[in-house]
């Protein structure tokens, strides 16, 4: 085994590939060749840490220092002089804006933070099973196999009080629990990795930084509720999440820690990739099901749920990305360990991804009960420009729209939606005070109405007309009259649409309307655009 001085981490997660991190560390390896350096320093591509905005970006340890938007250009001088000489290039490890990142140990970016999903992502390299393992990986399994019946690794689960975080907030172990006692022939394990929700890509950086951590969850919930099978249902948009899953797979299966007798204990399990289109609708579990099984992309009409009746008809566990990778931990450092974050009705934490006017973009997972004002002041550095906070929308596209009044409330799934929002899957949309509210309601409910399946009448109908309504009132042509029919609109739409695309998509205007409903009568009386930005 070769030691090294320095390792060399270069950011691989999506944000900093489209940014040019290849580049970056390709040159990072030619120059350490070219100075003799490269049988003591080691460039390691891993995963996001984070700050997605920062990319290119590259850690060096032991020291830890984190430099900032790396460009080839820079390679030389970093090489030389930290590398070689041992003085750290400040002028690019961003010390004295606000993120203020110059020691990867004690980054301001980070402190506020609780990494538990996010254990790995940044820190490893994700396409070996050698450092995952390392860092504690397959432990868990191991754990279950040979010290835990089935029943007990779905008591711990239920115990730590692990709720879905794909936004329905269902109990994880419940859930497994129906599952267990489903009797059948055979049972599926099934990842939800469609990630649909614009403003949402933790579920994507989490597969591209620690793909191992889901296969290992998939295992242990198979080997729960008596299942030999699972999928990741994964939009085809994601390659880099699907190589890395797919060459997790491959290193599982070499490794006997997946597919027949897993480390001797006579149980099997393997997983299969299958891709979506694109559709958002397919988030849903029982539209992801039926597309699973070549059909259109619909929801069914529950009972019965998964559980008992899911793929092929067989019991099925739906999980998604970030509640499996929960899972490890939870076996390895028990219930009462997970309980102490967050909150007593919620535990753990939360992978937020930050988005809109905010100085520091990406992705941070907090502690379940964080309030807004933290998130967008402590971690993400404030608004940009000075200007004022208008809005945050919680929750992605179908979630609530929170006023600068609301910024203490604590953000978790059981507060949020008694201010009648959601925090959905954790994409937040931070604005600034130069939107119009009725504009940006025109958008919400375009995206709605072109991504509505059209099974239902209140959803297919009812996202139509919604737009149609706000569009008028963005155009000027709107009337009091309007205001009442997209309140009750909205109600009847909650009441009776088939799937959770139907019934969250009035959410945002309910609380625009709440919170902002004078921007939406002052393009009706006064015929005023309060922000200029609707031509009226």
């Amino acid at each position: 085994m070769r030691f090294y001085r320095s390792h060399v981490l270069v950011c691989g997660g999506t944000p900093c590939v489209l940014e040019g991190c290849t580049a970056v560390r390709d040159a990072l390896i030619g120059e350490l060749k070219r100075l003799g350096l490269d049988e003591e320093v080691r460039v390691v591509e891993t995963g996001c840490l984070g700050p997605c905005d920062l990319g290119p970006v590259i850690v060096v340890y032991p020291e830890g220092t984190l430099y900032e938007k790396v460009k080839v250009s820079d390679v030389p001088r970093i090489v030389e002089e930290h590398l070689l000489k041992g003085r750290i290039v400040r002028s690019l490890t961003g010390e004295g804006r606000v993120l203020g990142i110059a020691r990867y140990e004690e980054p301001q970016y980070l402190e506020v933070q609780e990494r538990i999903v996010l254990r790995n992502c940044g820190i490893i390299d994700p396409s070996s099973i050698e450092e995952y393992i390392a860092a504690d990986g397959y432990r868990a399994l191991a754990k279950c196999l040979t010290e835990m019946e089935p029943s007990d690794v779905i008591e711990v689960v239920k115990e730590s009080g692990l709720v879905g975080r794909g936004g329905a907030a269902f109990p994880t172990g419940l859930k497994w629990n129906f599952t267990a006692k489903a009797d059948a022939d055979e049972k599926f394990i099934i990842c939800n990795a469609d990630e649909g929700e614009p403003g949402t890509f933790k579920d994507r950086l989490i597969l591209e930084g620690d793909p191992h951590s889901i296969i290992e969850a998939m295992a242990i919930a198979g080997y729960a509720v008596g299942a030999n099978r699972g999928f990741v249902y994964i939009r085809g948009e994601y390659g880099l999440s699907i190589d890395r899953i797919n060459e997790g797979i491959k290193q599982a299966k070499a490794m006997g820690l997946l597919g027949e007798d897993i480390l001797g204990s006579g149980f099997s399990f393997d997983i299969e990739i299958r891709r979506g289109a694109g559709a958002y609708v397919c988030g849903e579990e029982t539209a992801l099901i039926e597309s699973m099984e070549g059909g259109r992309g619909e929801p069914r009409v529950k009972p019965p749920y998964p559980s008992t009746h899911g793929f092929l008809g067989k019991p099925t566990v739906v999980n998604n990305v970030e509640t499996l990778a929960n899972i490890p931990p939870i076996i390895l450092d028990g219930s009462d360990w997970f309980r102490g974050f967050g909150t007593s009705r919620c535990p753990g934490t939360k992978v937020f991804t930050m988005t809109g006017d905010i100085n520091c973009k990406g992705l941070i997972e907090v502690p379940m009960g964080i309030t807004l004002r933290k998130i967008i002041y402590e971690i993400g550095g404030g608004i940009p420009g000075g200007r004022k906070f208008k809005m945050a929308q919680t929750g992605g596209t179908s979630g609530g729209c929170l006023p600068a009044e609301m910024l203490d409330v604590p953000m978790d799934y059981f507060t949020l939606p008694e201010m009648g929002s959601a925090l959905g899957s954790g994409a937040l949309l931070i604005m600034d005070d130069s939107h119009c509210i009725v504009d940006i309601a025109e958008s919400f409910m375009r995206f709605f109405a072109s991504e509505s399946c059209g099974k239902c009448v209140p959803c297919r109908e009812g996202t139509a007309r919604l737009h149609d309504i706000v569009k008028k009132l963005a155009e000027g042509n709107g009337t009091g009259e309007d205001i009442r029919l997209l309140e009750d609109l909205s109600h009847t739409m909650q009441r009776t649409a088939l799937c959770g695309l139907g019934q969250s998509a009035p959410v945002p205007i309910m609380t625009m309307l709440k919170y902002f409903r004078d921007e939406f009568e002052s393009h009706i009386k006064d015929r005023l655009c309060p922000t200029g930005t609707c031509r009226l």
